[in-house]
């Protein structure tokens, strides 16, 4: 018999201050990584399927993005530009670069 099956990975990558599509808040948005590995005998093996979400921490709203916008948003972390965790003044906030008009 053999037992196979599949296993889900969250990894979270960074926290950016976004305004938020869903509720319109300028709030924390977490940027997080989801990667479902293929398991034989509970031991994963490879990855199947990656993905990349940004999550609001007001709303709970998640919204997919590219690996690219993904990338793009990791580095505006990083270097502490617009989006970044850093603080903002008041009526500053950036806008979400995925924001539905």
């Amino acid at each position: 018999m053999i037992i196979f099956g599949t296993k889900g990975y969250l990894y979270q990558l960074a926290i950016l201050t976004l305004v938020c599509g869903r509720c319109g808040n300028p709030s924390a948005h977490t940027l997080r990584k989801r990667v479902n590995k293929f398991t034989l005998f509970f031991v994963p093996l490879f990855p199947f399927s990656t993905k990349y979400l940004t999550q609001c921490t007001f709303c709970g709203a998640e919204q997919q993005v590219s690996k690219e916008q993904a990338d793009q948003m990791q580095r505006q972390a990083v270097s502490g530009g617009p989006g970044s965790s850093g603080a903002q003044p008041y009526g500053q906030s950036p806008q979400h670069p995925y924001q539905r008009p």
